[in-house]
């Protein structure tokens, strides 16, 4: 009975839901909090606690607002009455120990009516000071500190639950009571674009669900472990953006809800925070550098030292700590005081912002783009001079004419490469060997770039002279006077990683040929919902079921990957996609490989998947396999800014 009951006990969380402990608490990674010299208070040691347990004990117990959970040499729990704020301890660097602090304390922004609010702001909204809580002076109250109320000292606090948030008594006699201002958790950092950037602390959806640690996989199993996208940020249970979907969201602690939407507030105006460029003289400039073209670090901004700076205060300049701001216009840009006695102030190493004009993203989500106060549409983000760039700024009018666009010149149909028709595909393209015959399919994804598969060449570092690119015709052999075709000899081949299957293939010149389009990518780590119809296309081999001498297309609906699992006995991964098969064989065969399965997203052709080989092509009844290019989008990028 003692070995059946916390399988019991485990097996009735997950059947209502499971809330870590850790919920409770920010994750430092390889940091530990230790004592100033003056500070005397004690420490308690909880050798051997499992990280949870640690936490468990941590949120019981009224005397502690941190703790150190240390891994080597030893594991070892050290709970802290305080957190690192800088009045009683400091944060120390150390690889073999993470720092938990309890988010009451130590973020700046409230959820709901902020009643759990414990942080150390003591001023009103307008800017009185708060009398002591203990205090019955200059106004008499009925409030008495505790233990468990957190009346500390004079900071705001909302004992009664007050709608509008913390509030405080004041110490002016004119003024019993008043808010303290503390903003919305949701609307402390605003998202511009669909979020992708978000770093704020939103730790619940819509609906009011909690969200789910991101470093834990229960109740739900996921692909987003913090550590291997350490680019997106997925700290704790805070919401987060990194499917490039709509909106930040989060997986939730309900089992029966996998994951919602977050509500957080939509930034009015572009602003450019976290960017490493400036707009016109970057006055709306957020960024973080905080050094000068030189390499000098700049002087704080509430300092006076070495340099005194301009007692006047320019609240909406957001002069943050010692980063580069452009307070009074400057028309050279964002500069700062320095710590140089010598140099009073300086110009800061932050490029000015080229644009361009965006068009894949926005067709794929066009929730993207929102207005500002003048109702004028605008862009999402911004890039330095001189890298590439793919966002602009505000214009009149989106088209979205560079990719995924047709005529569709043949009737859709849901038949048969094996068992295929006639179809119209602009970015298929079909490589050549050196005797100039058709071996294996590929997409065309930029005026300079091919996508294909490993398989259809003999290693990584094949000799290409010889080795073509033809596009813009349905014909496998077009008659050389046909208008439009295009041959392009292929200069370079990039294998991508091991698991990928997929290559790069780099064209001798620009495609050229209002015949021939390039296809769309679809954004990073992008799952096509079950049940959409895409095609793939080819001049592979059909099986006497239609025509090799032409473009064939066949249409069929993407099937999930647990439904595939069934067929394949779980051996699909989550690199791969899969698609249904009708009756009869609906599928991609010899010298299809390396093609796409291109999916409509709205106006515009995504390429959702590569064509690899099968044991069997065009099986009745069986499931095809594809590369999911979702998964590959950053690596494909990347090789295309190469050249």
């Amino acid at each position: 009975m003692k070995l059946l009951l916390p399988f019991i006990l485990l097996t009735l969380g997950l059947a209502t839901g499971y809330r870590s402990p850790l919920n409770d608490f920010q994750r430092s990674e390889g940091r530990e909090l230790v004592p100033t010299p003056w500070n005397s208070a004690r420490v308690l040691m909880l050798p051997g606690l499992n990280l949870e347990d640690c936490a468990t004990r941590c949120s019981q117990s009224l005397d502690c607002r941190a703790f150190n959970y240390e891994t080597r040499p030893t594991v070892s729990c050290k709970h802290l009455p305080w957190v690192g704020d800088g009045s009683n301890a400091e944060v120390k660097r150390n690889v073999n120990c993470d720092l938990y602090e309890k988010k009451v304390y130590v973020r700046k922004c409230i959820v709901g009516k902020g009643e759990d609010y414990r942080g150390k702001v003591f001023t009103t909204r307008s800017g009185l000071n708060c009398q002591q809580w203990w205090s019955k002076f200059p106004h008499d109250h009925r409030w008495t500190p505790t233990a468990t109320n957190g009346l500390e000292l004079n900071y705001c606090r909302n004992p009664d639950g007050d709608r509008i948030g913390p509030w405080c008594y004041t110490t002016d006699p004119e003024r019993r009571y008043e808010s303290c201002n503390i903003p919305q958790c949701k609307d402390e950092v605003c998202i511009t674009c669909n979020g992708e950037d978000y770093r704020g602390q939103v730790d619940h959806t819509v609906s009011g669900k909690e969200c789910q640690r991101w470093d834990q996989q229960y109740p739900h199993q996921h692909i987003y472990q913090p550590e291997k996208y350490p680019d997106k940020s997925l700290d704790d249970n805070y919401c987060r953006n990194p499917d490039a979907s709509p909106v930040p969201w989060c997986y939730t602690t309900d089992t029966e809800v996998e994951r919602e939407n977050c509500e957080i507030s939509k930034c009015s105006k572009l602003i450019q925070q976290q960017t490493n460029c400036f707009r016109g003289r970057g006055e709306d400039y957020r960024g973080k550098v905080n050094e000068t073209t030189s390499g000098i670090p700049c002087q704080r901004w509430d300092a006076q030292h070495p340099h005194e700076r301009n007692p006047r205060t320019h609240p909406e300049a957001n002069l943050t700590e010692n980063y580069c701001r452009n307070p009074d216009g400057d028309q050279h840009g964002p500069w700062c005081y320095t710590t140089d006695p010598k140099t009073e102030f300086d110009y800061c190493a932050i490029k000015q912002c080229v644009v361009l004009v965006m068009r894949v993203s926005l067709a794929i989500h066009p929730e993207l783009l929102f207005s500002d106060s003048n109702n004028s549409s605008v862009f999402c983000c911004f890039q330095p001079a001189g890298e590439k760039v793919s966002m602009t700024e505000p214009v009149e009018k989106v088209e979205f004419s560079e990719c995924g666009k047709r005529e569709d010149r043949f009737q859709r149909s849901r038949l048969r490469i094996v068992n295929g028709i006639p179809g119209n595909s602009p970015w298929t393209v079909s490589l050549r060997d050196r005797r100039g015959n058709h071996f294996c399919g590929g997409s065309l994804v930029n005026p300079r770039w091919v996508i294909s598969t490993k398989q259809c060449f003999s290693s990584c570092y094949v000799d290409l002279p010889g080795y073509s690119a033809k596009m813009g015709t349905l014909y496998r052999d077009p008659q050389e006077e046909e208008p439009g075709v295009q041959t392009i000899p292929l200069t370079k081949i990039v294998c991508g990683p091991s698991e990928s299957q997929l290559v790069m293939l780099q064209l001798e010149q620009c495609v050229l040929s209002s015949r021939i389009s390039q296809i769309c990518l679809p954004p990073e780590r992008y799952i096509v919902a079950e049940g959409t119809t895409c095609e793939i296309a080819g001049w592979g081999e059909t099986r006497g079921t239609g025509d090799e001498t032409v473009l064939n297309v066949a249409h069929i609906p993407v099937l999930s990957n647990k439904e595939c699992n069934k067929y394949f006995r779980g051996r699909v991964r989550e690199n791969e996609m899969c698609t249904s098969s009708f009756q009869g064989g609906v599928g991609a065969c010899e010298r299809d490989y390396g093609g796409p399965l291109a999916c409509q997203n709205r106006d515009c052709w995504v390429l959702e998947g590569v064509i690899i080989p099968m044991r069997r092509c065009g099986h009745p009844g069986q499931p095809n396999i594809f590369i999911r290019v979702s998964v590959y989008v950053d690596w494909i990028k990347k090789v295309m800014e190469m050249a």
